[in-house]
Protein backbone atom coordinates (compact mmCIF):
# COMPACT_ATOMS: atom_id res chain seq x y z
CA UNK A 1 0.00 0.00 0.00
CA UNK A 2 1.25 3.30 -0.78
CA UNK A 3 1.11 6.61 0.67
CA UNK A 4 1.50 9.14 -2.07
CA UNK A 5 -0.72 12.00 -1.48
CA UNK A 6 -3.12 13.82 -3.96
CA UNK A 7 -4.97 16.88 -2.91
CA UNK A 8 -7.03 16.76 0.43
CA UNK A 9 -5.36 13.53 1.50
CA UNK A 10 -1.83 14.82 2.51
CA UNK A 11 -1.07 13.45 6.08
CA UNK A 12 -1.73 15.88 9.06
CA UNK A 13 -1.89 15.95 12.85
CA UNK A 14 -4.49 14.56 14.72
CA UNK A 15 -5.30 18.00 16.18
CA UNK A 16 -7.06 20.83 14.67
CA UNK A 17 -8.15 21.79 11.31
CA UNK A 18 -7.34 22.09 7.97
CA UNK A 19 -9.60 23.68 4.32
CA UNK A 20 -10.73 21.27 1.93
CA UNK A 21 -13.07 21.43 -1.12
CA UNK A 22 -16.53 19.05 -0.50
CA UNK A 23 -15.31 16.27 -2.36
CA UNK A 24 -12.17 16.02 -0.52
CA UNK A 25 -13.83 16.02 3.08
CA UNK A 26 -16.12 13.14 2.11
CA UNK A 27 -12.96 11.49 0.65
CA UNK A 28 -10.90 11.93 3.93
CA UNK A 29 -13.43 10.55 5.69
CA UNK A 30 -13.88 7.39 3.37
CA UNK A 31 -9.88 6.96 3.39
CA UNK A 32 -9.59 7.34 7.58
CA UNK A 33 -11.51 4.64 7.62
CA UNK A 34 -10.30 2.53 5.02
CA UNK A 35 -7.16 2.88 7.35
CA UNK A 36 -8.94 2.26 10.41
CA UNK A 37 -10.56 -0.93 8.97
CA UNK A 38 -9.41 -3.51 6.50
CA UNK A 39 -13.26 -4.42 5.87
CA UNK A 40 -14.12 -1.53 4.34
CA UNK A 41 -13.60 -1.06 0.59
CA UNK A 42 -15.21 1.10 -2.73
CA UNK A 43 -16.90 -0.25 -5.73
CA UNK A 44 -18.72 1.70 -8.30
CA UNK A 45 -18.05 2.44 -11.87
CA UNK A 46 -14.88 4.27 -12.41
CA UNK A 47 -13.78 4.70 -8.94
CA UNK A 48 -10.52 3.73 -9.79
CA UNK A 49 -8.40 4.24 -12.74
CA UNK A 50 -10.39 7.38 -13.58
CA UNK A 51 -10.45 8.81 -10.19
CA UNK A 52 -13.92 8.99 -9.73
CA UNK A 53 -16.56 10.73 -11.62
CA UNK A 54 -16.40 13.89 -9.91
CA UNK A 55 -12.65 12.79 -8.36
CA UNK A 56 -13.73 11.96 -4.74
CA UNK A 57 -12.11 8.50 -5.12
CA UNK A 58 -9.15 10.06 -6.31
CA UNK A 59 -5.52 8.85 -5.42
CA UNK A 60 -7.74 6.10 -3.48
CA UNK A 61 -6.88 3.53 -6.39
CA UNK A 62 -3.12 3.87 -5.96
CA UNK A 63 -2.94 4.31 -1.84
CA UNK A 64 -5.06 1.22 -1.29
CA UNK A 65 -4.80 -1.21 -4.35
CA UNK A 66 -7.39 -2.39 -6.64
CA UNK A 67 -8.92 -5.14 -4.22
CA UNK A 68 -10.22 -2.45 -2.30
CA UNK A 69 -10.72 0.06 -4.87
CA UNK A 70 -12.80 -1.68 -7.35
CA UNK A 71 -14.24 -0.81 -10.44
CA UNK A 72 -17.19 -2.12 -11.95
CA UNK A 73 -18.80 -2.10 -15.41
CA UNK A 74 -22.26 -0.23 -15.73
CA UNK A 75 -24.56 -2.10 -13.89
CA UNK A 76 -26.18 -0.96 -10.85
CA UNK A 77 -27.94 -3.79 -9.74
CA UNK A 78 -25.63 -6.28 -9.93
CA UNK A 79 -22.49 -4.50 -8.20
CA UNK A 80 -25.08 -3.42 -5.63
CA UNK A 81 -26.06 -7.21 -4.91
CA UNK A 82 -22.63 -7.72 -4.58
CA UNK A 83 -22.71 -5.00 -2.04
CA UNK A 84 -25.10 -6.64 -0.29
CA UNK A 85 -23.85 -9.95 -0.10
CA UNK A 86 -20.57 -8.53 0.93
CA UNK A 87 -22.04 -6.76 4.13
CA UNK A 88 -24.12 -9.59 4.77
CA UNK A 89 -20.63 -12.07 5.34
CA UNK A 90 -18.78 -9.10 7.48
CA UNK A 91 -17.25 -6.70 4.98
CA UNK A 92 -17.97 -2.86 5.05
CA UNK A 93 -18.81 -1.64 1.26
CA UNK A 94 -19.00 1.57 -0.09
CA UNK A 95 -20.98 2.15 -3.36
CA UNK A 96 -20.54 5.23 -5.50
CA UNK A 97 -23.08 5.49 -8.07
CA UNK A 98 -22.49 8.29 -10.95
CA UNK A 99 -25.50 9.87 -9.93
CA UNK A 100 -28.68 9.01 -7.68
CA UNK A 101 -30.66 9.26 -10.40
CA UNK A 102 -29.05 5.59 -11.53
CA UNK A 103 -30.10 4.06 -8.52
CA UNK A 104 -33.53 3.24 -9.88
CA UNK A 105 -31.91 0.45 -11.84
CA UNK A 106 -30.97 -0.90 -8.72
CA UNK A 107 -33.96 -0.14 -6.51
CA UNK A 108 -35.32 -3.34 -5.82
CA UNK A 109 -31.68 -4.55 -4.70
CA UNK A 110 -32.20 -1.68 -2.52
CA UNK A 111 -35.94 -1.68 -1.51
CA UNK A 112 -35.96 -5.59 -0.95
CA UNK A 113 -32.74 -7.07 0.01
CA UNK A 114 -30.67 -3.44 1.86
CA UNK A 115 -33.48 -2.51 4.01
CA UNK A 116 -35.37 -5.80 5.03
CA UNK A 117 -32.50 -8.53 5.40
CA UNK A 118 -31.87 -7.78 8.95
CA UNK A 119 -35.61 -8.05 9.88
CA UNK A 120 -36.32 -10.92 7.69
CA UNK A 121 -33.53 -12.76 9.14
CA UNK A 122 -34.41 -12.04 12.50
CA UNK A 123 -31.47 -10.06 12.97
CA UNK A 124 -28.78 -12.77 12.35
CA UNK A 125 -27.71 -10.50 9.36
CA UNK A 126 -26.86 -6.95 9.15
CA UNK A 127 -26.27 -4.78 6.04
CA UNK A 128 -23.51 -2.33 6.90
CA UNK A 129 -23.39 -0.80 3.51
CA UNK A 130 -23.12 2.84 2.54
CA UNK A 131 -24.35 4.30 -0.47
CA UNK A 132 -23.46 7.82 -2.28
CA UNK A 133 -23.37 9.33 -5.51
CA UNK A 134 -24.83 12.81 -6.10
CA UNK A 135 -27.99 13.77 -5.72
CA UNK A 136 -30.66 16.51 -7.02
CA UNK A 137 -30.19 19.17 -9.73
CA UNK A 138 -26.69 20.04 -11.21
CA UNK A 139 -26.49 22.67 -14.39
CA UNK A 140 -27.73 21.71 -17.43
CA UNK A 141 -28.17 17.95 -16.75
CA UNK A 142 -31.30 17.19 -17.93
CA UNK A 143 -34.42 16.15 -16.81
CA UNK A 144 -33.51 12.46 -16.24
CA UNK A 145 -30.22 13.00 -14.44
CA UNK A 146 -31.73 15.81 -11.80
CA UNK A 147 -34.11 13.91 -9.23
CA UNK A 148 -33.80 14.60 -5.55
CA UNK A 149 -34.04 10.81 -4.54
CA UNK A 150 -34.22 11.23 -1.11
CA UNK A 151 -37.76 11.23 -1.23
CA UNK A 152 -38.01 7.78 -3.04
CA UNK A 153 -35.68 6.61 0.09
CA UNK A 154 -37.05 8.15 3.06
CA UNK A 155 -40.18 6.43 2.87
CA UNK A 156 -38.70 2.78 3.43
CA UNK A 157 -38.06 1.15 6.57
CA UNK A 158 -34.66 0.37 7.28
CA UNK A 159 -32.58 2.77 5.61
CA UNK A 160 -30.97 5.38 7.22
CA UNK A 161 -31.02 9.01 4.61
CA UNK A 162 -28.39 11.66 5.10
CA UNK A 163 -27.58 14.66 3.29
CA UNK A 164 -24.72 17.01 4.43
CA UNK A 165 -24.25 20.72 3.56
CA UNK A 166 -20.80 21.62 4.86
CA UNK A 167 -17.17 20.32 4.61
CA UNK A 168 -17.23 19.13 8.59
CA UNK A 169 -20.74 17.47 8.31
CA UNK A 170 -19.55 15.86 4.98
CA UNK A 171 -16.62 14.55 6.59
CA UNK A 172 -17.91 13.32 9.95
CA UNK A 173 -20.96 11.97 8.16
CA UNK A 174 -19.20 9.39 6.03
CA UNK A 175 -17.59 8.46 8.91
CA UNK A 176 -20.45 7.79 10.79
CA UNK A 177 -22.32 5.90 7.94
CA UNK A 178 -19.37 3.58 7.51
CA UNK A 179 -19.39 2.44 11.33
CA UNK A 180 -22.86 1.85 11.05
CA UNK A 181 -24.28 -1.32 10.63
CA UNK A 182 -27.12 -0.86 8.59
CA UNK A 183 -27.28 0.69 5.26
CA UNK A 184 -26.99 4.12 4.95
CA UNK A 185 -27.68 6.20 1.94
CA UNK A 186 -25.61 9.09 1.43
CA UNK A 187 -26.73 11.93 -0.55
CA UNK A 188 -24.61 14.66 -1.78
CA UNK A 189 -25.21 17.69 -4.15
CA UNK A 190 -23.08 17.96 -7.09
CA UNK A 191 -22.90 21.54 -6.90
CA UNK A 192 -21.80 21.17 -3.65
CA UNK A 193 -18.36 18.95 -4.66
CA UNK A 194 -16.15 22.93 -5.32
CA UNK A 195 -17.43 24.42 -2.02
CA UNK A 196 -14.74 24.93 0.53
CA UNK A 197 -14.76 24.63 4.44
CA UNK A 198 -12.62 23.67 7.40
CA UNK A 199 -12.97 19.75 8.51
CA UNK A 200 -11.32 18.40 12.01
CA UNK A 201 -7.66 16.41 11.53
CA UNK A 202 -8.58 13.93 14.25
CA UNK A 203 -10.01 10.65 12.30
CA UNK A 204 -11.97 9.67 15.34
CA UNK A 205 -14.59 13.03 15.66
CA UNK A 206 -17.81 11.79 13.94
CA UNK A 207 -20.83 13.47 13.11
CA UNK A 208 -24.04 11.40 14.41
CA UNK A 209 -27.08 10.59 12.43
CA UNK A 210 -30.70 12.69 13.71
CA UNK A 211 -29.09 15.62 15.13
CA UNK A 212 -29.70 18.67 13.18
CA UNK A 213 -27.34 22.28 13.27
CA UNK A 214 -28.76 25.50 13.83
CA UNK A 215 -27.06 27.37 10.74
CA UNK A 216 -28.09 30.55 11.77
CA UNK A 217 -29.79 31.90 14.78
CA UNK A 218 -33.51 34.10 14.65
CA UNK A 219 -36.44 34.66 16.12
CA UNK A 220 -38.92 35.83 13.89
CA UNK A 221 -39.18 32.61 11.03
CA UNK A 222 -37.81 29.20 10.74
CA UNK A 223 -36.21 28.01 7.86
CA UNK A 224 -35.73 23.88 7.02
CA UNK A 225 -33.39 22.56 4.79
CA UNK A 226 -30.93 20.54 3.78
CA UNK A 227 -27.92 19.64 1.91
CA UNK A 228 -27.30 22.32 -1.30
CA UNK A 229 -30.68 24.14 -0.17
CA UNK A 230 -28.95 25.01 3.09
CA UNK A 231 -26.72 27.75 1.34
CA UNK A 232 -29.70 29.32 -0.75
CA UNK A 233 -31.53 29.57 2.61
CA UNK A 234 -28.75 31.92 4.58
CA UNK A 235 -29.04 34.18 0.95
CA UNK A 236 -32.49 34.13 1.61
CA UNK A 237 -31.70 34.67 5.74
CA UNK A 238 -29.58 37.91 4.93
CA UNK A 239 -32.22 39.03 2.28
CA UNK A 240 -35.02 39.44 5.11
CA UNK A 241 -32.24 40.51 7.57
CA UNK A 242 -32.55 44.15 5.16
CA UNK A 243 -35.98 44.11 5.73
CA UNK A 244 -36.54 43.18 9.64
CA UNK A 245 -37.44 40.14 9.49
CA UNK A 246 -34.89 37.76 12.01
CA UNK A 247 -34.79 33.88 10.43
CA UNK A 248 -33.24 31.26 11.78
CA UNK A 249 -32.30 28.46 9.60
CA UNK A 250 -31.92 24.60 10.48
CA UNK A 251 -29.61 22.25 8.24
CA UNK A 252 -31.27 18.73 9.19
CA UNK A 253 -28.19 16.93 7.55
CA UNK A 254 -30.01 13.75 8.45
CA UNK A 255 -33.63 13.30 6.76
CA UNK A 256 -34.05 9.50 8.15
CA UNK A 257 -33.71 9.51 11.53
CA UNK A 258 -34.99 12.81 11.66
CA UNK A 259 -34.73 15.51 14.44
CA UNK A 260 -37.51 16.04 15.75
CA UNK A 261 -37.15 18.03 18.61
CA UNK A 262 -34.91 20.61 17.10
CA UNK A 263 -37.25 21.37 14.50
CA UNK A 264 -40.48 21.76 16.73
CA UNK A 265 -37.87 23.98 19.25
CA UNK A 266 -37.33 26.25 16.55
CA UNK A 267 -41.01 26.77 15.70
CA UNK A 268 -42.24 26.92 19.01
CA UNK A 269 -39.52 30.06 19.57
CA UNK A 270 -39.82 31.64 15.87
CA UNK A 271 -43.83 30.44 15.53
CA UNK A 272 -43.50 30.55 11.78
CA UNK A 273 -41.75 27.71 9.72
CA UNK A 274 -40.53 27.85 5.58
CA UNK A 275 -39.70 24.27 4.88
CA UNK A 276 -37.13 24.29 1.52
CA UNK A 277 -35.85 21.49 -0.83
CA UNK A 278 -35.28 20.08 -3.85
CA UNK A 279 -37.91 17.80 -4.92
CA UNK A 280 -41.53 18.30 -6.00
CA UNK A 281 -43.82 19.52 -4.26
CA UNK A 282 -46.47 16.25 -3.88
CA UNK A 283 -45.50 14.35 -0.82
CA UNK A 284 -42.22 13.88 0.21
CA UNK A 285 -39.67 15.19 2.86
CA UNK A 286 -41.35 18.35 3.03
CA UNK A 287 -44.72 16.93 3.61
CA UNK A 288 -43.64 14.83 6.67
CA UNK A 289 -42.23 18.07 8.16
CA UNK A 290 -45.27 19.63 7.67
CA UNK A 291 -46.98 17.18 9.61
CA UNK A 292 -44.87 16.38 12.67
CA UNK A 293 -44.82 20.58 12.75
CA UNK A 294 -48.60 20.62 12.41
CA UNK A 295 -48.95 18.02 14.74
CA UNK A 296 -46.24 18.46 17.65
CA UNK A 297 -46.41 22.75 17.59
CA UNK A 298 -50.13 23.21 16.60
CA UNK A 299 -50.73 25.62 19.57
CA UNK A 300 -47.18 27.65 18.54
CA UNK A 301 -48.12 28.57 14.82
CA UNK A 302 -49.04 31.93 14.11
CA UNK A 303 -49.22 31.24 10.44
CA UNK A 304 -49.40 28.44 8.03
CA UNK A 305 -46.06 26.78 7.01
CA UNK A 306 -45.01 27.53 3.70
CA UNK A 307 -43.53 25.14 1.61
CA UNK A 308 -40.72 26.00 -1.32
CA UNK A 309 -39.74 23.25 -3.54
CA UNK A 310 -38.72 22.31 -7.59
CA UNK A 311 -41.69 23.22 -9.67
CA UNK A 312 -44.22 20.42 -10.28
CA UNK A 313 -42.62 19.44 -13.55
CA UNK A 314 -39.65 17.86 -15.13
CA UNK A 315 -36.50 19.36 -15.07
CA UNK A 316 -35.61 21.83 -18.13
CA UNK A 317 -32.49 21.71 -19.67
CA UNK A 318 -32.56 25.33 -20.18
CA UNK A 319 -30.37 27.04 -18.15
CA UNK A 320 -32.59 29.81 -17.63
CA UNK A 321 -35.79 27.76 -16.84
CA UNK A 322 -33.90 25.18 -15.08
CA UNK A 323 -33.40 28.13 -12.47
CA UNK A 324 -36.83 29.08 -12.30
CA UNK A 325 -37.83 25.74 -11.77
CA UNK A 326 -35.67 24.75 -8.50
CA UNK A 327 -35.99 26.89 -5.38
CA UNK A 328 -33.99 29.88 -5.42
CA UNK A 329 -33.53 32.80 -2.28
CA UNK A 330 -36.01 35.07 -3.39
CA UNK A 331 -38.74 32.44 -3.37
CA UNK A 332 -37.89 31.40 0.32
CA UNK A 333 -37.46 34.96 1.17
CA UNK A 334 -40.94 35.55 -0.22
CA UNK A 335 -42.22 32.54 1.50
CA UNK A 336 -41.02 33.66 5.14
CA UNK A 337 -42.65 36.61 4.01
CA UNK A 338 -46.11 35.42 3.74
CA UNK A 339 -45.67 33.17 6.83
CA UNK A 340 -44.77 36.78 8.68
CA UNK A 341 -47.85 38.17 6.66
CA UNK A 342 -45.32 40.99 5.07
CA UNK A 343 -46.13 40.28 1.76
CA UNK A 344 -45.58 42.84 -0.64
Amino acid sequence: MTTQATEGTAAAPRTGTREVRFREAIRLGMMEEMERDERVFILGEEVGHYQGAYKVTEGMLERFGDKRVIDTPITESGFTGIAIGAAMVGLRPIIEYMTWNFSAVAFDQILNNAAKIRQMSGGQFHVPLVIRAPNGSAKQVGSQHSHAMEHFYTHIPGLKVVAPATCEDAKGMIKAAIRDDDPVLFMESETLYGLKGTVPNDPDVIVPFGKARVAREGKDVTIIAWSRIVHVALEAAAALEKDGLDAEVIDLRSLRPLDEASIVASVKKTHRAVIAYEGWPYGGVGGEIVDRIQRLAFDDLDAPVERVTTLDVPMPYNAKLEQLVVPQASRIADAARRAAYRSA
